[in-house]
């Protein structure tokens, strides 16, 4: 990977996470932001632990994860913070290799997020897995503002919580 960590790709329908991570690690190296903030349809784990209009909200900054759910509820963008445990990153675990791409069944949202938190290193970061809010689908909440297919979720809460910042600086 682009920050030098080895992955043992346990499976090849994960591969979309091994692109962002090193997306997230070459983006932090030569921009170096102040924060970070990813969205990706990551896991079908997330539809089933909270469904259509409810994105998962993982991260390593408290404070950025607490600014990010007010904004979100300006915007009526729903968002669920998942605990990034010690235990999850013992899940991924590799025994030939520095992570595996995978945690198994069991919290899968957040396994998925803690391979992902292998590069950003210190960065204040949260990801919204945005599986089941980018699309209309089934159970999928009418609003005026989304038709029918992709939703464009998170992208109200992104420039609200830029323009907040820009008008308090």
């Amino acid at each position: 990977m682009y920050n030098g960590k080895t992955i043992e790709v346990l499976n090849t329908d994960a591969e979309g996470r091994i692109i962002l991570a090193d997306s997230l690690a070459y983006g932090i190296a030569k921009y170096s932001p102040r924060l970070v903030l990813d969205l990706a349809t990551l896991t079908g784990a997330c539809i089933i632990a909270l469904g259509a209009n409810v994105a998962a909200a993982i991260g390593t900054n408290k404070q950025l994860m607490e600014r990010l759910r007010n904004v979100s509820e300006k915007t009526g963008e729903r968002i669920w913070e998942l605990p990034l445990y010690d235990e999850f990153h013992e899940q991924i675990k590799s025994n030939v290799a520095d992570i595996k791409n995978i945690g198994g069944r069991p919290g899968g949202a957040i396994t998925a997020a803690a391979f992902l938190s292998n590069f950003v290193d210190d960065v204040p970061w949260v990801h919204l897995d945005i599986a089941g809010t980018a699309w209309t689908q089934e159970g999928t909440f009418e609003r005026s503002y989304n038709p029918k297919g992709a939703t464009g979720f998170g992208i109200r809460t992104i420039v609200k919580m830029i323009t907040e910042d820009a008008e308090s600086t």
